[in-house]
């Protein structure tokens, strides 16, 4: 066979295959979701979960006294800043994805799940979307998911966030999540996972509306992993709230909190030495020395690099002659 012959057979062959990239879709965030509020708590989240990488960089969306959206299937992102905006003007999530899909030549393969901070919700699948597709909306919540086991993964996931009423809103939307695979969830198996509540000043030093924002874009086992994660969180939580109230000089709000964060992180070792040490410096503050050097010395007992720090802290100078 002539070289000219082979080359151009390679040529063909290389055209076909960049041809088949170029034509080629990237998978869709096909999941299961739940958009969700606690109206009492002023907190509003989305979780969700999905056989697709960091599901959690595209489906969910949330904004403190605003609402909720999780746009997946052959997913919007705009559904998600441009459903916020129309919640803030006023809209009901009902009018809200009507105003979408009208605006969006697409409409017939995306899902859509809205939920206002009051707790008024709406779901949407267009035809398009691959089954088992739908969803269902109830009380402060919106549930719905595409290329799934069932209509049971919908009715469990929605079951579960009922029945907890009364926990944290991301234990709820933990606990939906774990229903939805238990049911069978996304029938292609699972990778990733995502939850995010926002709250009023609920970020650190009160600067943002992130209560809980915690992903897991690549595992194996994303709910084991996203569990992991939001026993951290949890912790954490209380954490920014004991340590901006402190800033403000509101100290028995502070303690509180503080005090609620030193709780959860005894079966959070990762975290518990700084949060003693904070702790410490809110128990000081509110005018109980002794166990504030009970707490920070059981700190530096847990991390000895916090002691140099407590020498310089000037937030635990009233202590700095019993350190360790």
């Amino acid at each position: 066979m002539h070289a000219w012959t082979v080359r151009f057979g390679l040529g063909v062959l290389a055209v076909a295959a960049l041809a088949g990239v170029v034509h080629a879709a990237p998978p869709q965030p096909s999941t299961f979701s739940i958009t969700a509020a606690d109206a009492e708590a002023g907190e509003v989240g989305v979780a969700v979960a999905s056989r697709f990488f960091a599901a959690g960089a595209v489906v969910p969306w949330a904004r403190a006294g605003v609402g909720a959206v999780a746009t997946q299937a052959n997913a919007n992102t705009t559904f998600g800043p441009r459903g916020l905006e129309l919640l803030s003007l006023g809209l009901t999530p009902e009018e809200t994805v009507k105003v979408l899909l009208r605006t969006d030549s697409g409409n017939n393969a995306r899902q859509v799940g809205i939920v206002s901070a009051a707790g008024a919700s709406a779901t949407y699948s267009g035809p398009g979307c691959t089954p088992w597709a739908g969803g269902r909306k109830g009380p402060s919540c919106a549930v719905q998911g595409n290329i799934l086991a069932g209509e049971n993964v919908v009715v469990a996931m929605e079951s579960a966030f009922l029945a907890s009423k009364g926990k944290p809103l991301a234990e709820r939307l933990y606990a939906a999540l774990m229903a939805g695979d238990a049911a069978g969830g996304d029938s292609r198996g699972k990778q990733s996972a995502a939850i995010l509540v926002c709250r009023e000043r609920a970020g650190f030093n009160g600067f943002t509306d992130r209560a809980v924002d915690i992903r897991v874009d690549d595992s194996p086992e994303p709910f084991v992993e996203i569990g992991r994660l939001l026993g951290l969180a949890m912790v954490n939580d209380a954490w920014n709230r004991g340590w901006t109230a402190f800033t403000e000089k509101c100290f028995p709000e502070a303690l509180t909190w503080q005090e609620r964060a030193a709780a959860r992180a005894e079966s959070q070792p990762a975290m518990l030495p700084e949060v003693l040490y904070d702790l410490a410096v809110i128990r000081l503050a509110s005018g109980d020395k002794p166990r504030a050097l009970a707490a920070v010395k059981r700190a530096i007992r847990l991390n000895p690099k916090l002691a140099t720090q407590a020498r310089q802290d000037n937030d635990m100078a009233a202590l700095r002659g019993e350190l360790p």
